[in-house]
């Protein structure tokens, strides 16, 4: 990938509804050329899809929360189980396996505490092989970008 893919990714991100033809405006290539390119890197797998950036509150998920997950065992198959289990949950936006003091990390969407009760006792404990369970509630978001830096660009 070079500089110019990037660029490409990079007003992409901004605007994924931009026209080929405004893209090339935006990276100074002619369209033909632009759309070649953005095809090859959607063949490639580097661009994975779109989609629309939606408000979780207006949407009705007004609650986010950070949950650290640590496992009793870090076995294969429970670790396996855990992950299986996770990737069922629709609430569960993301998960990342974390150094540190705590295997996992979830950001997880819902409507209300009670609702986050009911994820914990209902969906979360019912894996297993569970230790530990940290929860940190979002009440304010200082930023938010899907947009990659480009500070390490050659």
């Amino acid at each position: 990938m070079d500089a110019k893919d990037k660029q490409i990714i990079r007003a992409l991100q901004q605007d994924g509804r931009m026209t080929n033809q405004d893209l090339a405006n935006a990276v100074h290539l002619s369209p033909s050329p632009c759309l070649r390119r953005v095809r090859n890197l959607e063949e490639q797998g580097v661009i994975q899809g779109y989609s629309a950036d939606v408000d979780a509150a207006a949407y009705g998920l007004a609650i986010t929360v950070f949950v650290r997950v640590k496992l009793e065992r870090h076995n294969q198959e429970d670790v396996q189980n855990f992950e299986k289990q996770i990737r069922l949950i629709e609430e569960v936006l993301e998960c990342h396996v974390m150094t540190g003091a705590m295997d996992y990390q979830l950001r997880v969407l819902v409507p209300d505490l009670d609702a986050y009760e009911m994820f914990i006792r209902n969906r979360i404990h019912p894996i297993g092989g569970i230790a530990s369970i940290d929860t940190s509630f979002v009440y304010g978001t200082v930023k938010r970008t899907a947009v990659f830096p480009n500070a390490y660009e050659n």
